[in-house]
């Protein structure tokens, strides 16, 4: 461990929580937010079926993610949740209300139209507030000696509207792809429908939100169109088209799995552009990773640890998905 920067370690690892996250949380969001549209009865009740043995442990990596930021990021951490706190507060509120309503409209049938709507309300402020906290981060932060410098609402911006309404439509894209593969009969034959259209709408937020990104800052700019920038970032776009076909044929032919997968490749894909942009910087535009990372001796004694803790949440995390691997009925897994 001598030899190795434990900063850019660290980054990487936190990096991989967050997109753990996403791909992990993001379809059970999108199926909260999908749920007015699905119909009351056999097709809501496989969608919570499908969802229920996995949603609470996904939330791990969110913990994970946050945890690391603060732990071995201090000052990025200290000027990030300032800039944020209205979003960060609507964020966890929304999940609160979306875990209770999970297990009330079990245990609550006669009240369990509000709790579906406490499901959905919840899934939907907790994946726009994700995805106008990214673009707040990517429009920039003001920070002056160490500190947060910004007022109350300066993440509010059209751009950052843009990010939170695209994550909305990726998430329910995750969502619907995700009922595809394990749902069967008339809620596939939804789902499916459903995915079609949310398709579509996240290509077009995605072109619009990468459109939009270099014009904030001009390094964002010379990364993507500059050479030898260039050379590195041409490829993301060229698989975000490849990505795309494949999507669509995949619809088309009734896959069962491949619509969920390029789902979750489009995401990949505009994480590591996300990445592409904004590295080295951890508070964009004047903060770099090394800048806001604890001292060296804390990150390598903390890196032990993650060593064993990661492979132990993955481990758990394969287990229960292999466990319940099926396709949902009514009453649960077959």
């Amino acid at each position: 461990m001598e030899n190795m920067d434990p900063t850019v370690v660290w980054a990487c690892i936190i990096g991989f929580a967050v997109f753990a996250y996403v791909v992990m949380d993001g379809f059970d969001l999108g199926i909260g937010i999908l749920f007015p549209l699905l119909k009351i009865g056999p097709e809501r009740d496989q969608a919570m079926n499908s969802i229920a043995p996995v949603w609470d442990g996904n939330e791990t990596w969110l913990v994970l993610g946050g945890g690391g930021l603060m732990a071995m990021f201090p000052l990025a951490f200290s000027i990030l949740l300032p800039a944020t706190y209205p979003l960060m507060i609507a964020m966890l509120l929304g999940l609160v209300f979306r875990g209770v309503a999970f297990e009330f409209r079990w245990r609550d049938p006669r009240h369990r139209r509000f709790w579906d709507f406490a499901f959905t309300s919840g899934s939907l402020i907790a994946a726009l507030c994700q995805g106008m906290t990214l673009g707040a981060i990517l429009q920039g932060v003001s920070v002056e000696k160490n500190m947060y410098a910004g007022s109350w609402l300066d993440w509010l911006t059209p751009f950052s509207v843009l990010t939170g309404v695209s994550v909305v439509f990726g998430y329910s894209l995750l969502g619907a792809t995700w009922l595809i593969w394990k749902t069967e009969r008339e809620t596939q034959q939804h789902a499916r429908k459903m995915a079609l259209s949310l398709s579509v709408a996240t290509l077009v937020a995605l072109v619009l939100v990468s459109v939009a990104t270099p014009f904030l800052r001009i390094e964002y700019w010379q990364k993507w169109f500059v050479l030898p920038h260039m050379l590195f970032t041409a490829p993301v776009p060229i698989l975000v088209a490849l990505s795309s076909v494949v999507l669509f044929r995949g619809l088309k032919n009734h896959s069962d799995r491949i619509p969920f997968f390029m789902s979750l490749m489009l995401f990949f894909l505009g994480f590591v552009g996300l990445g592409v942009s904004v590295l080295p910087q951890a508070v964009p535009p004047s903060i770099t990773i090394w800048d806001a990372a604890a001292p060296r001796e804390s990150q390598i004694f903390l890196l032990r640890g993650a060593v064993f803790i990661i492979p132990t949440i993955l481990t758990y995390s394969a287990w229960a998905y292999w466990v319940f691997r099926g396709k949902v009925s009514d009453e649960g897994y077959h």
